[in-house]
């Protein structure tokens, strides 16, 4: 997260410092060895969430197999090559990086392994920001409504997301005659069904 006045680390420490089952871990490049490799061994084996703040233009070569996905699966676990020996990973294990550099410049191997999100302000983001202030001062039931139609229509657009995800695999699986294919009548009449479904929740938001 290129992150210059902090908003996306403040979003994540307010998402996963609010869940009872996770143990947020705050993690910074200058912090002992020590330290750092037992919060992270830990983190990776219990599935809690790790945001490293501060982050520079390199990393710590310790980050390395969890920048690069280093996970083998062996029988029904996930091990993970953490200070060069294998150690159990748990699936629920997330880890962000911040940076506060507004034009951070990373090798392209590095770029490859991530996800890249800019939290940079603009102008048009400043905007909608303070609107969004002024809003909660002056009209709270308003704001409240608001943010749940944003959280409605983000997890609606996901849904549509993961029936065309199916819809696309099911069609380039599907045999010779793709009319008599049930499985894909099923998931299209189950498509159409639920996009009626969204529809009518956005209507009635408005």
């Amino acid at each position: 997260m290129i992150d210059p006045q902090m908003q996306g680390v403040n979003w994540l420490m307010a998402t996963y410092g609010q869940m009872e089952e996770n143990q947020l871990q705050i993690i910074k490049p200058t912090m002992e060895q020590k330290i750092l490799s037992r919060k992270l061994e830990s983190s990776l084996t219990f599935g809690y969430p790790v945001i490293l703040v501060d982050a520079a233009e390199t990393f710590d070569p310790m980050l390395e197999p969890i920048i690069a996905k280093n996970i083998q699966k062996r029988g029904a676990e996930y091990f993970i090559n953490f200070n060069q020996q294998p150690i159990l990973y748990n699936t629920d294990f997330k880890f962000f990086i911040t940076t506060k550099m507004p034009r951070p410049h990373y090798p392209p191997e590095t770029c490859v392994k991530v996800t890249m999100l800019n939290f940079m302000v603009t102008q048009d983001g400043l905007q909608d920001q303070m609107l969004t202030i002024v809003v909660e001062l002056e009209e709270p039931q308003k704001a409240e409504l608001r943010q749940k139609c944003i959280v409605v229509s983000a997890d609606n657009n996901k849904k549509k997301q993961q029936l065309q995800d199916a819809i696309l695999s099911l069609v380039s699986n599907a045999g010779d005659d793709i009319l008599e294919d049930r499985k894909l009548k099923e998931t299209l009449d189950e498509s159409a069904i639920k996009k009626e479904e969204i529809a009518s929740v956005l209507i009635d938001m408005e």
